[in-house]
């Protein structure tokens, strides 16, 4: 028996022997991040949970004796669907879509046992909720009337806040990571890894910004549990950012989205914008730490693996709109010239099947892109710079002869 967070008890089977006897139900699952994509930006939502979701399906008669278990009053069997089965959620799933099937993308988005009725306007919000009840009612789909909340503006939904302004980070997420003390051993360092990579959709460079708590994890087998000057003040950093985190904007079907790339030798990243009213808003942060392998690759090649990976990470955005990449380098001609690497002509296939336009990088102006700017210091001796930044940065310069001096993008 194991107690639930509400207080509530629940029994729990080891099936590990069934499921390996079992064969893969390989009906998928909704992607998380369209379905909250699909839910943000909506006036009013209703959210449902279902009471025991498992157990309102019943057991084939033929295999309700494999769930058979031993107490010390004898054996028994499950009559309805237990807890634990590998494929209890992909059954579960298709029975969501079998029902819904006319309300779901519409007025309805289901992830397993989680329902949401969503209305752009008010006054229609009822009727929409007629529907999904007339439907549960009639297959006999019964509620946890503790964990619904009907007629909300804000929610949590899969992890996200979702609301008419567009998607929030989880609240107890942020709050978590902010009440978080210093690590003080190798598994508090990987519980702060996880608490960061479930919030890297809002982590604007995320790879360069917080390296230093994954290289504790990459060292630890060598030199152990090192809590460095530079951890501190990435973890410092990673607690004033969460102090306001940004407000992620959903993308309206047909617009043109557009894609900013950032590269350093330890990491390369990205951000996927749409623009409203001539304000670009961010859509999704992505970063990847790079392997050894991966750090020795020129700079092109690290921009054109940047590309290949947002658009993997981003797939759905990508097969949905058309995606203005920003870039000073001819990433075209480099990913489609004969003498190009096997890795850069394998990356252009995989590339092609995607509607991208490769655009000059303008001026960064917009305030949401301000996150995703490499802070850095530029020398330069006759009109030489000591080095040359492929990202986009601010540069002071300083005319020692005139003692003239500016900021430039």
């Amino acid at each position: 028996m194991v107690k639930k967070a509400s207080g509530a008890w629940r029994m729990c089977m080891d099936y590990t022997d069934l499921n390996k006897a079992c064969p893969k139900d390989s009906f998928p699952l909704p992607r998380i991040d369209q379905l909250v994509d699909a839910t943000s930006g909506h006036q009013i939502l209703s959210f449902m949970d279902a009471y025991s979701g498992y157990n309102q399906i019943r057991m084939d008669p033929v295999d309700e004796e494999a769930t058979a278990f031993q107490t010390d009053k004898g054996l028994y069997c499950y009559k309805v669907m237990p807890f634990g089965l590998k494929n209890a959620g992909a059954t579960y799933q298709r029975l969501m879509n079998k029902v819904f099937k006319d309300l779901i993308g519409r007025s309805m988005e289901v992830y397993i046992d989680d329902m949401l009725v969503k209305t752009l306007e008010r006054t229609k919000h009822i009727f929409d909720l007629e529907q999904c009840f007339s439907l549960l009612r009639h297959y006999n789909i019964r509620l946890n009337p503790v964990k619904c909340a009907f007629g909300v503006t804000s929610r949590k939904f899969l992890g996200f806040m979702v609301t008419h302004r567009g998607i929030e980070a989880n609240l107890e997420k942020i709050k978590a990571l902010r009440d978080m003390v210093p690590p003080r051993n190798i598994k508090e360092v990987q519980r702060l890894n996880g608490r960061i990579a479930a919030l890297s959709r809002f982590l604007a460079r995320s790879g360069d910004k917080y390296l230093p708590f994954f290289k504790i994890l990459r060292n630890a087998r060598n030199k152990g549990f090192q809590w460095t000057d530079e951890c501190q003040a990435a973890f410092e950093q990673l607690r004033t950012y969460l102090a306001s985190p940004p407000l992620l904007s959903k993308p309206i079907q047909g617009e043109k989205l557009y894609l900013y790339l950032a590269v350093s030798s330890n990491a390369i990243s990205s951000v996927l914008v749409r623009e409203e009213n001539a304000i670009q808003r961010p859509v999704y942060y992505v970063s990847k730490i790079l392997s050894e392998t991966e750090g020795r690759y020129p700079l092109a090649d690290k921009t054109a693996l940047a590309l290949v990976f947002s658009a993997r990470k981003l797939r759905s955005y990508f097969q949905a709109h058309t995606i203005g990449v920003y870039t000073n380098l001819p990433l075209r001609s480099i990913l489609q010239k004969p003498e190009a690497s096997g890795r850069l002509i394998k990356w252009s296939i995989e590339l092609g099947e995607f509607d991208i336009h490769f655009l000059p990088r303008p001026d960064i102006k917009s305030q949401v892109l301000a996150d995703f700017v490499v802070e850095c210091t530029v020398l330069i001796f006759d009109e030489t710079p000591i080095q040359l930044f492929s990202s986009p940065c601010w540069i002071l310069y300083v005319d020692g002869a005139s003692g003239s001096s500016g900021v430039g993008a």
